[in-house]
C-alpha cells in the first residue's frame, strides 16, 4: 500500500461525503417538508414511517396497528447501532413499533447507508432515483464500507471512477466542476485517516465477531469478583485480541472499534450476568400486592415554624433528600427525610410546583408568574429564570431531559438550555399536577372535580384516559411502570403500567390519605407521602 493507493481513497472517500451524502440529506429534507414534518426527528417519529423501519429490524412481529401492512423482511438491513441512534423503548411490554419514540436526530447524524435506507424505504422516489441511491448504496457497500486499509489500487480505481462520476451527474449534475477540484485533491494522511473511520461500517464488523463477544463475555464474568481496574484489564485485553483477528492497522480505526467493542462486551457480560440471576430477580408487580414497607415518621411542624398549611409540593432527590414548596414562607425547605439538615432557599415569589433536574438542580414554577426559576439546591443559588407566556398555575415535570408545564389546554415542553419552547400539545382540560414517566405525560383536569387520570404519549401521539372513583390529586410512577394515585377520597389507587386497570391499595399506612402529597424514587425505592398537619411517612420498597 502506498501514498497513491491512499489518495486515489482519499478522492472516492471525498466524493460520497463531500457530495452525495449532502445531496441526499438536501432529497430527505425536502420529501418530509413536503409531507408537513419540519424536522427529521418528526418525520421518523411519524407511526407509518416508524412502522415500516421497524420491520427493517425486526423479524417476525406483527404491531397491534396496521397489522395489514406488517412485512415480514428476509433479511435485516437495518442494524442495532443504525435503529439504536434513531429510537428509544418505552414502557410497553409487547415488541411493537408503538413502544419506540424517535430520538432527537438530525439529517447530519445520517450516513448514506441510513440515509438511502430511509429515503427508499419511507419517501416517494421516482423509478430513476430509487435505481441511483441503490447504486450508490452499492458502491459504497463495495468499496468503502469494509475497506480498513485505506487504499484502493489504480486498476480498481480506474473502473470504478468512470461508475461514481456518472451516478453523480445523474443525481446533480451541476457537481461537474466539484468533481474535477476532489480528483486533482492532494494527499492530506489526516483528513484521509479521519475519512475511514467514517465510512467504514463499524458495527457490520462487530457484529461478524458477535459469537466472539460471547466467549470473551464469560471470561469477563469471572473477574467481577475482583476489582473494577482488574475487570477493565481483562475487557482492553480481550478487545485487544479480538481486533487482531481482523488485520487492522489503522491506529485511529482501531480506537474508535475498540471504544465501541469494549461497550459491546459490558452491556453482554451485564446481560448475561443478569439472565444468570433471573430466578431471583424482582417481578413486575401485581396490582393492589404490598410493595412498601412502613420505616419510620416524622413531625416536621417545628421545621415550618408552625405553619400547617405551608407546604403544596414536593419531590425526592436521588440522593434522598426532599425539596418542599413553601409558598407562603417565599422558600424552598430541604432536608432529610428524618426532618435532619435542614436547609433553605430564598424565592422571590410564591414556590407552588417542582420538579427534579438532575441530582442537584430542581426547577419551580411560582404562584402568579408565567417563568419557570431553577435552583442549584447544593450551593442554594438561583440559576437561572424561563419566561414561557402561557404558563399556567398547574403544576412542573420533566421528560426526556425537558421541562413540561401546563398551559390554556396545553402542554407545554421547554428546553431548559436554550430556554425555547420546542414543542405545544393540546390538551381536552386544563392540565394539573404534571408528571412525566418513560413516553407519556400525566395530568389532571383542573379545578379538580373530573375523576378522569389523563395522559399523553409520545409513542402514538394520542391522549388517553383511566376513570377513577374519586378524582386524582397526584401520582407517582413505580417500578416497572405501574402507577400509585392518590384521589380526592384519600383512597390510593395501584394503576397499571397500561392505564388500563387499577386496584384499590389496602395497606394500612397507604389508607386515608386525603390531602396528602406523594413522590417515589427509584433510586431510593423508597415511597414518602407528606400529609397535613406535616407529617411525614417513609416507606421502604419490598
Amino acid at each position: 500500500m502506498d501514498r497513491e493507493d491512499k489518495g486515489r481513497y482519499l478522492i472516492v472517500g471525498s466524493v460520497i461525503l463531500e457530495i452525495v451524502s449532502p445531496l441526499l440529506r438536501k432529497r430527505l429534507e425536502d420529501g418530509y417538508k413536503s409531507k408537513g414534518f419540519d424536522c427529521l426527528q418528526k418525520f421518523v417519529n411519524s407511526l407509518p414511517v416508524k412502522h415500516i423501519l421497524f420491520h427493517l429490524r425486526h423479524k417476525n412481529s406483527t404491531c397491534c396497528v396496521d397489522k395489514t401492512n406488517c412485512i415480514n423482511q428476509q433479511s435485516l438491513p437495518l442494524n442495532y447501532s443504525q435503529w439504536n441512534r434513531m429510537y428509544t423503548a418505552g414502557s410497553t411490554k409487547h415488541n411493537c413499533h408503538c413502544k419506540y419514540t424517535a430520538n432527537p436526530i438530525s439529517l447530519n447524524d445520517l450516513d448514506l447507508t441510513l440515509l438511502s435506507l430511509i429515503l427508499l424505504n419511507c419517501c416517494s422516489l421516482s423509478s430513476d432515483e430509487g435505481t441511483l441511491i441503490t447504486d450508490l448504496r452499492e458502491f459504497k457497500n463495495n468499496y468503502l464500507s469494509h475497506n480498513t486499509d485505506g487504499a484502493i489500487s489504480e486498476t480498481e480505481y480506474s473502473t470504478l471512477w468512470t461508475d461514481l462520476t456518472t451516478y453523480v451527474l445523474q443525481l446533480d449534475p451541476s457537481k461537474q466542476n466539484d468533481l474535477v477540484i476532489i480528483q486533482n485533491r492532494p494527499l492530506d494522511e489526516s483528513l484521509c485517516q479521519y475519512y475511514v473511520t467514517c465510512l467504514l461500517d463499524v458495527h457490520v464488523i462487530l457484529e461478524k465477531i458477535d459469537t466472539k463477544i460471547d466467549a470473551t463475555s464469560a471470561e469477563i464474568r469471572t473477574t467481577i469478583g475482583n476489582s473494577n481496574t482488574e475487570v477493565m484489564e481483562t475487557i482492553g485485553t480481550k478487545t485487544a485480541e479480538l481486533l487482531a483477528t481482523m488485520g487492522i492497522n489503522n491506529d485511529a480505526l482501531m480506537a474508535k472499534i475498540e471504544k465501541l467493542l469494549q461497550n459491546m462486551i459490558c452491556q453482554r457480560c451485564k446481560r448475561n450476568i443478569n439472565d444468570q440471576d433471573k430466578q431471583g430477580a424482582l417481578q413486575p408487580y401485581k396490582l393492589g400486592q404490598s410493595i412498601f414497607t412502613l420505616h419510620h415518621q416524622t413531625d416536621l411542624t417545628s421545621v415550618v415554624s408552625g405553619d400547617r398549611r405551608v407546604f403544596t409540593d414536593k419531590v425526592m432527590m436521588d440522593d434522598g433528600r426532599l425539596v418542599m414548596c413553601l409558598p407562603h414562607q417565599d422558600r424552598l425547605l430541604i432536608c432529610n427525610t428524618d426532618g435532619s439538615q435542614v436547609d433553605s432557599i430564598p424565592v422571590q415569589g410564591y414556590p407552588w410546583y417542582v420538579t427534579a433536574v438532575n441530582n442537584f438542580t430542581v426547577a419551580v414554577t411560582l404562584g402568579l408568574s408565567k417563568c419557570i426559576e431553577m435552583y442549584d439546591i447544593h450551593n442554594k443559588l438561583q440559576l437561572k429564570s424561563i419566561p414561557v407566556p402561557g404558563l399556567w398555575w398547574s403544576g412542573i415535570t420533566t421528560i426526556n431531559n425537558k421541562l413540561v408545564v401546563g398551559g390554556n389546554y396545553r402542554l407545554l415542553i421547554i428546553d431548559h438550555q436554550t430556554e425555547k419552547v420546542v414543542q405545544t400539545i393540546k390538551t381536552d382540560c386544563h392540565p394539573h399536577r404534571l408528571h412525566g414517566s418513560g413516553d407519556r405525560i400525566f395530568y389532571f383536569d383542573f379545578p379538580i372535580n373530573n375523576k378522569k387520570m389523563y395522559w399523553y404519549s409520545f409513542t402514538d401521539d394520542r391522549h388517553h384516559t383511566l376513570t377513577l372513583p374519586s378524582p386524582p390529586m397526584c401520582m407517582n410512577t413505580l417500578q416497572y411502570g405501574s402507577l400509585y394515585v392518590v384521589c380526592k377520597d384519600g383512597s390510593v389507587k395501584h394503576v397499571s403500567s397500561y392505564g388500563k386497570k387499577y386496584k384499590t391499595v389496602t395497606k394500612k399506612e397507604l389508607q386515608k390519605l386525603k390531602n396528602t402529597l406523594m413522590s417515589y424514587n427509584s433510586k431510593q425505592r423508597k415511597l414518602v407521602t407528606l400529609s397535613y398537619p406535616m407529617t411525614i411517612k417513609v416507606f421502604h420498597e419490598k
